[in-house]
């Protein structure tokens, strides 16, 4: 049975290193998938999605920032991958949600953040947390100790910073995996440690 597929975890943690490696072993079967990027991300060119460690593959389908989510032919494709589906639209998600439970029954993996800076969930990823048949955390540790990471830390000229967008693109620089201790006590308040 097909199922929708919500491998969420920070920055760094190697969520599109995960997917490329998902295209290659279907591939190497002999197997077609489909390659899913929000048009938004044009950190490395507009069709292609690549790791920080320098592998990359090219995009078969762009999803709109806005509007609905219109998947091309989906005639011999066994899998749909997208990479950074937290900035796709919720209704991209419901259109990927009916392509699991429609015929032919496609699985479909996101792979993705699953709350901003500012510890929030982005409106695609809540709708995943919502839809997805199945969950799975993609860890990493914290830049700051060897605890696991489960905020996105965003610094601004070096300092930790929850001013500006929710949806700002940049890479290791910008933004770093960390624990809920040192997320707090770089933004000098009270560790919740229920979750870290």
């Amino acid at each position: 049975m097909a199922k929708l597929y919500f491998r969420y975890g920070t920055v760094g943690s190697a969520k599109t290193m995960n997917l490329l490696a998902v295209a290659h072993n279907y591939r190497q079967q002999g197997k077609k998938v489909l390659l899913l990027k929000p048009e938004i991300d044009t950190r490395f060119g507009k069709d292609i999605i690549k790791t920080r460690a320098g592998l990359e593959a090219h995009a078969d389908c762009l999803a709109p920032a806005a509007g609905p989510l219109v998947l091309p032919d989906l005639t011999d494709v066994v899998c749909v991958l997208v990479d950074e589906a937290q900035f796709l639209t919720a209704d991209g998600i419901d259109s990927l949600h009916r392509v699991v439970h429609l015929s032919p029954k496609i699985p479909v993996i996101c792979y993705g953040l699953r709350t901003d800076f500012r510890r929030q969930l982005f409106p695609a990823s809540q709708r995943l947390l919502e839809l997805a048949d199945t969950l799975e955390e993609i860890k990493t540790i914290c830049t700051y100790c060897l605890h696991k990471a489960v905020f996105n830390l965003k610094l601004c000229d070096g300092s930790p910073t929850l001013d500006g967008p929710a949806v700002e693109l940049g890479c290791e620089e910008k933004y770093l995996p960390v624990c809920a201790s040192c997320y707090a006590v770089k933004h000098g308040i009270a560790a919740d440690r229920s979750t870290g």
